[in-house]
């Protein structure tokens, strides 16, 4: 059990860093080229050369992602790339592609690789598979349950780590495999693409009546028969623990700092507190309520428990819940005050909660505001803006100020 790592994402170079001093063991990115998240920022070849000298320095683990479905022009540019981020000494490769893994293989023998939960890797001889070709891991699908976990675990080798998602989107589409954003937009999601189109609108057309569209109404907004709540797992900690899985993956490349220090803070603190002490181990309310104030569409256990039913899908709209939002990013400390550089508006008499590595959240609330050269103000409007203020105590680097939403939406 003392082996359990909370795997963490970084969409760039900043979440990489949060994600690693709020408690991630490690972290998967993607550089410029070949990861399945285009549209996060993702690392150039230089900025992923030094978050993998920042990962390493910090005693974590960095796995590269190159987890997408080459297409014949892709060989030879996939080659080349390996060739080249196999010296910068990343943990691990993420592929899905069986071709992909044995380029790697033959390219890269030094670099273990991870099986990457787009291989659809949903039983024991597939799992096994993989580990007699080579793979140091396989990531599980997301479509399976604690006893279909238990199962491979037993039929498979205990040298074959197993990684499993925790947290985060789900896809109505197998393991992420989708072909409506393809179908729909061009936007591949197997080339990292994806338009997300499970989270639109739908309207129902009958073939006879071409461009006469009806509306299929669950609320006043339409409906999202295709909109999946998102995957929360915080409630069973121990079952997580003795499942045999031991790499606890977080979803959200895209997701902000903001998302990525609490979720991975959470997390941390629960399976610490099992870890520590698995007879007294209980969980505590506010571990969830801390989850509720990043955006999410609602929580569900996905295939954990059982079979998503109507109780999975967030038929309400296809957007996000959003109580708090991130009000300032932490830069310094001058003087007996901190300076914080603004995200979102705050003004004197605002009541804002102090985030920061290893430490439980503290509410304050602002009496006073300085600006970079110590005049007060009244309110920081500017994004971006320099401003201070005088929190009674130092902060450590990485903390954050997040503020409650006007309506809590």
């Amino acid at each position: 059990m003392k082996n359990i790592e909370l795997l963490a994402p970084a969409g760039n170079l900043s979440r990489l860093k949060v994600a690693l001093a709020y408690g991630a063991d490690a972290v998967y990115a993607g550089g410029d080229s070949f990861s399945l998240r285009v549209r996060a920022k993702n690392f150039t070849d230089e900025e992923l050369a030094e978050a993998i000298r920042y990962t390493h320095a910090a005693g974590k683990k960095f796995y590269l992602a190159l987890n997408v479905i080459p297409h014949n022009e892709d060989i030879d540019l996939f080659i080349e790339y390996i060739k080249q981020v196999k010296e910068l000494k990343p943990d691990a490769f993420i592929i899905s592609d069986l071709g992909a893994f044995n380029l790697a293989k033959e390219h890269a023998p030094e670099i273990p690789i991870h099986v990457s939960t787009q291989a659809n890797n949903v039983n024991y001889a597939t799992v096994d598979s993989w580990h007699k070709m080579g793979a140091e891991r396989v990531v599980l699908a997301r479509e399976l349950s604690f006893d279909e976990v238990h199962t491979i675990r037993e039929k498979t080798s205990p040298e074959l780590e197993l990684e499993a998602f925790i947290h985060g989107a789900m896809c109505i589409s197998y393991s992420g495999r989708c072909l409506l954003s393809g179908y729909m937009t061009g936007r591949e999601s197997k080339s990292g693409d994806g338009a997300h189109p499970c989270r639109w609108n739908y309207t129902l057309m009958e073939e006879k009546r071409p461009g006469e569209h009806f509306p299929v109404f669950e609320n006043d907004r339409g409906t999202f028969i295709f909109n999946s709540k998102d995957m929360c797992m915080i409630e069973y900690i121990p079952e997580l623990i003795n499942s045999g899985v031991t790499s606890f993956k977080i979803e959200g490349r895209v997701k902000t700092e903001f998302y990525v220090a609490t979720v991975v803070s959470v997390y941390r603190r629960a399976i610490d507190a099992y870890l520590n002490d698995p007879k007294g181990y209980s969980f505590k309310q506010e571990w969830l309520d801390e989850l509720c104030k990043v955006s999410n569409r609602g929580y569900t256990t996905g295939f954990w428990l059982k079979k998503p039913d109507e109780n999975s899908q967030n038929t309400v709209d296809g957007g996000y819940i959003r109580t708090y939002d991130l009000a300032a990013l932490f830069e310094t400390n001058e003087n007996g005050k901190c300076v914080f550089v603004q995200k979102n508006k705050l003004s004197v008499g605002d009541t804002v909660e102090v985030m920061s590595p290893g430490n439980e959240a503290f509410t304050f609330t602002i009496d006073k505001m300085w600006d970079e050269e110590d005049s007060p103000i009244e309110s920081a409007p500017h994004p971006m803006q320099l401003f201070k203020l005088n929190i009674g105590k130092e902060l450590p680097e990485f903390s954050m100020l997040r503020k409650k939403t006007v309506g809590g939406i």
